[in-house]
């Protein structure tokens, strides 16, 4: 697949062929949705915590005597069933993450990539930088490319200036091509990817092709 470069001033800067190995595949949303579900899951912090009987503070003498009462017969008042005791089975400390294989985090991360492709979702850019890293002056630039909700990927090494200017304009992130996930390419209706992005995907994906892992 062909797609036209452009400059951040949407000036021409020729064309760049996508590899189908990467940006070529039939998307398969049942995996984008497992890849998705495997990150959000791994983010939650997993700290909700509510005492039990043995964490509570109350007084360990018996309510009442055991019998004679009428009534039924209670220890202390740390069990659940009196006001302030602990609660039952309640949520502890614990990691929300399920695993997931990396071949298929990895292909997962091909499918989301080819169904941006696919909508004609895809921008790529020349390069990512910034001269004054003023955020009035990237804004100018963004709207001449209608990049109003964009997720920008360059190569390893982002540059300092553009990264100041382009973190107070709303609804835009900027991540290194080592950074990229599904989740963040969906939140986002466009995808932006330098020349150096490019060619660091197709160089990561390669082994997978070799390997005839196509999805």
């Amino acid at each position: 697949m062909k797609v036209d470069v452009t400059t951040l001033d949407a000036g021409s800067a020729g064309s760049v062929e996508l590899a189908d190995h990467v940006f070529g595949l039939e998307p398969r949303k049942d995996l984008i949705h497992r890849m998705v579900r495997y990150q959000t899951l791994k983010r939650m912090a997993g700290t909700h915590h509510s005492q039990d009987r043995s964490e509570v503070t109350v007084t360990g003498k018996k309510v009442y005597k055991q019998k004679g009462t009428g009534g039924a017969r209670h220890g202390d008042k740390s069990v659940p069933q009196w006001r302030g005791g602990g609660k039952a089975l309640g949520p502890k400390p614990r990691s929300h993450a399920i695993g997931m294989p990396k071949k298929v985090r990895a292909l997962a991360l091909r499918h989301a990539l080819s169904a941006k492709a696919k909508a004609g979702e895809i921008v790529v850019i020349e390069k990512a930088g910034s001269g004054d890293g003023k955020t009035a002056a990237l804004r100018e630039r963004f709207s001449k490319l209608s990049l109003e909700n964009a997720l920008i990927v360059d190569g390893a090494l982002l540059d300092a200036a553009f990264v100041r200017a382009a973190r107070n304009i709303p609804n835009v992130d900027v991540l290194p091509v080592q950074g990229i996930n599904v989740y963040d390419i969906l939140r986002r209706k466009k995808l932006v990817l330098t020349k150096a992005a490019l060619e660091a995907l197709d160089q990561r994906f390669a082994a997978a092709e070799k390997t005839g892992e196509r999805g």
